[in-house]
């Protein structure tokens, strides 16, 4: 089959060479999946960068990308739940990648069928993505999606990335008023998502991250980087957190630093628990249509490197897709 992959760390989209490898074959519990779709995020450069070593680190030659939706063409013993023609949508393991090929195998667990109301590039944007920003707000930060729980004040930066507009969409689900940040170009864009207030961060009012009806926020979703912790204590009440879902160093250092010294302000680096549960729940509701994958860009698996290098940029609106 036609995959790219990488034989060692760093060299950006350039490193990606086009190969052709066995068809993978499905061990207890898995499921092999011909691919219609498979959606592009951060994560899957930095893994080529280096950046999460050791915690996640690659065995080379290495066939990149998680986020996935196809037809089940192969079942392994112990698997009941899925058959052969399913069509899905999955989550592979960060170790192990494999998406951009044109078969891959999943683990049954992390595999949920996709209704035909879903496309495969809608339901291969959710995994990654919504699902952190699904956890980010109902476990992290405790809001419930149901219209009805306690109001609370949510900021949303990088807004218009992938994270940010599942984590907009899904916020609006509960009893939230959401400000988000952004720059000038989407300002309208993250409006339609349903954001109630837009800061463009590229502003001297916007860099201050200070909600323009002068609300405190009783939790941050924190999408990007390079925005101290001085800069959100202020804007923040006085149970606030910020879930930090890019944390590098210095987030650690500062959870810790407020743990030893019981502050009431936090700062909660967070990390994806990739759960089949939750991506049957977000598959749900984008056939509902209480919510929808926005694509910035399609790219075919022959043009990879395009998209790669798309996602590199960290300017997409949206999710960068991948498609046969």
């Amino acid at each position: 089959m036609q995959a790219l992959q990488y034989d060692s760390y760093g060299g950006g989209a350039a490193a990606l060479k086009h190969v052709e490898i066995p068809v993978p074959s499905p061990k207890k519990d898995e499921v092999l999946i011909k691919l219609e779709a498979r959606s592009l995020n951060p994560i899957d450069w930095k893994i080529q960068e280096g950046v999460l070593r050791p915690f996640v680190p690659c065995k080379f030659p290495f066939v990149p990308v998680g986020d996935v939706a196809g037809e089940i063409v192969g079942v392994a013993p112990g698997v009941e739940a899925h058959k052969i023609g399913d069509k899905v949508v999955s989550i592979l393991g960060a170790t192990t990648g494999g998406g951009l090929a044109e078969y891959a195998v999943a683990q049954a667990k992390l595999t949920v069928t996709r209704p035909p109301e879903v496309s495969a590039a809608e339901a291969a944007g959710l995994p990654v993505a919504c699902l952190t920003a699904l956890q980010a707000l109902t476990d992290a930060a405790e809001i419930k999606l149901d219209a009805v729980g306690k109001a609370k004040n949510i900021l949303i930066t990088a807004a218009s990335g992938g994270v940010g507009l599942y984590a907009i969409q899904l916020a609006k689900l509960g009893n939230t008023h959401v400000t988000a940040t952004c720059g000038a170009r989407n300002i309208e864009f993250v409006k339609n998502l349903g954001a109630d207030e837009v800061l463009d961060y590229r502003t001297a009012e916007g860099s201050t991250l200070k909600s323009p009806s002068g609300r405190k926020y009783d939790a941050v979703i924190h999408c990007t980087t390079g925005i101290p912790w001085s800069t959100f204590e202020p804007n923040l009440s006085e149970n606030g957190k910020v879930i930090d879902i890019t944390p590098g160093i210095n987030a650690f250092l500062t959870y810790a630093l407020q743990r030893l010294t019981f502050s009431k302000k936090k700062l909660v680096p967070w990390f994806l628990n990739a759960k089949g549960e939750n991506l049957e729940f977000v598959v749900k509701l984008l056939k509902e249509g209480k919510l929808r994958t926005v694509v910035d860009s399609r790219f075919p698996l022959s043009r990879a490197e395009a998209g790669w290098a798309k996602i590199m940029e960290g300017h997409a609106t949206g999710k960068v897709v991948i498609e046969p």
